[in-house]
């Protein structure tokens, strides 16, 4: 089997690439609302002769690339996701900034798509070259519900591959370094709401009554328990209460509170153990007031799960190409990704891509996140020798 020869990317693939990212900075677009992204990448495929691109979740977009070469038939997925969040950027050093008020790119899916987006065009210009299957997903929706990860799993499109990739940009990570590692590399993220439901009464009577507020606190309190003495710390259990609402008056008896938040755990095994728990002190709680409680769960991203065989398949190429201490194996996080859809239907590696450098280090999800245009090539590269490298192992 022949190797990739006359460069991974093209100069006017690679401008096409660092063109793609700068476009999708300067008109991000959030979940579920990401129409013109999709178009601006099906008519970048398109101008480099990708056709045949099939859209999912309305707003996505998925092309696959099939070799002609002689050699193993297997297929891997690769997914770039392309939403952006609702936060003002604070940025006045890039040419190419937020123009749309309120939405910026804080997380780095701009840098993901066109990692895609290049990692499409290289495998269609060398499809002469290679065996098998490459199918790249533009995902819409990782950040907000519905999510476009659910829609990968119930529109079944990773049926019959034999691996998936996912990565994200770290500001941990110094720019130029890369990071996996095997297991549960985030938590899973389910929703809850609950209401506690009381009685009525003058505040100077609080006998008469049932306090809601009352309930609510001992909740609040009693549900950490669930996590600090029944859940293993190697599961990273964490319930947060994201928001509480209650009360009407001063001087009155609150009748109705309703609670919402997450709850996470890198265990897929103790996932409804967790949930059955924090549902069961809610009533408990509740009862043990002369209350009730209504309690729901809304299920969200399971824990993304790395391959332990693709992690050490990439550590190698890191450290082959790159260098040995270019290669960084981060601890996990407990935050979430619905890239845990795809990694719960085939082998899967979710790595990271550094974008730390010196006045560099605004963490994700804040108004002055920024990664430079310097690490989308080399990682882009390097997603090409990784998927060309699974391809034929």
């Amino acid at each position: 089997m022949e190797s990739p020869t006359n460069g991974l990317l093209t100069k006017a693939e690679g401008e096409a690439v660092v063109r793609m990212r700068q476009d999708m900075h300067r008109e991000p677009e959030l979940s579920n609302d990401e129409w013109k992204t999709q178009k601006r990448i099906r008519e970048a495929l398109e101008r480099f002769g990708v056709t045949g691109a099939k859209t999912f979740h309305k707003t996505g977009l998925y092309v696959d690339v099939d070799g002609s070469a002689p050699g193993p038939n297997r297929s891997i997925a690769l997914r770039g996701d392309i939403d952006a969040l609702p936060i003002q950027e604070q940025r006045d050093d890039l040419p190419y900034s937020s123009q749309v008020p309120g939405v910026m790119h804080a997380c780095g899916h701009d840098l993901h798509g066109s990692i895609a987006l290049g990692t499409a065009l290289a495998f269609h210009r060398m499809r002469d070259k290679f065996s098998g299957k490459v199918r790249i997903i533009f995902q819409p929706a990782e950040e907000a519900e519905p999510l476009g990860g659910r829609s990968v799993l119930e529109e079944h499109l990773l049926d019959g591959f034999d691996a998936a990739i996912g990565f994200h940009v770290n500001e941990k990570i110094p720019a130029g370094a890369y990071g996996a590692r095997a297991g549960a590399v985030t938590n899973s993220s389910d929703g809850f709401a609950v209401n506690f439901i009381g009685t009525m009464a003058h505040g100077a009577e609080p006998h008469s009554g049932v306090d809601a507020i009352a309930i609510s606190g001992a909740f609040i309190n009693e549900v950490q328990k669930v996590v600090s003495r029944e859940m293993p710390n190697i599961d990273r259990p964490i319930v947060t209460i994201g928001t509480i609402h209650g009360g009407e008056a001063i001087n009155i008896i609150c009748p109705f509170v309703s609670i919402t938040g997450t709850i996470r755990t890198s265990s897929p095994e103790r996932r409804e153990l967790l949930v059955r728990r924090v549902q069961e002190v809610a009533e408990g709680v509740a009862a043990m007031h002369r209350g009730r409680a209504e309690f729901t769960c809304y299920s969200g991203e399971p824990p993304v799960v790395n391959d332990a065989a693709m992690v050490e398949a990439f550590r190698q190429l890191v450290s082959e190409t790159v260098g040995e201490n270019r290669f960084i194996e981060r601890p996990p996080s407990a935050g979430s990704d619905d890239f845990g859809y795809y990694s719960a239907c085939v082998p899967s590696i979710y790595f990271w891509f550094g974008s730390r450098e010196p006045g560099n280090d605004s963490p994700a999800h804040t108004p002055t996140f920024g990664v430079s245009d310097k690490v989308l090539i080399p990682t882009t590269e390097l997603t090409i020798q990784y998927c060309w490298k699974l391809l034929h192992s």
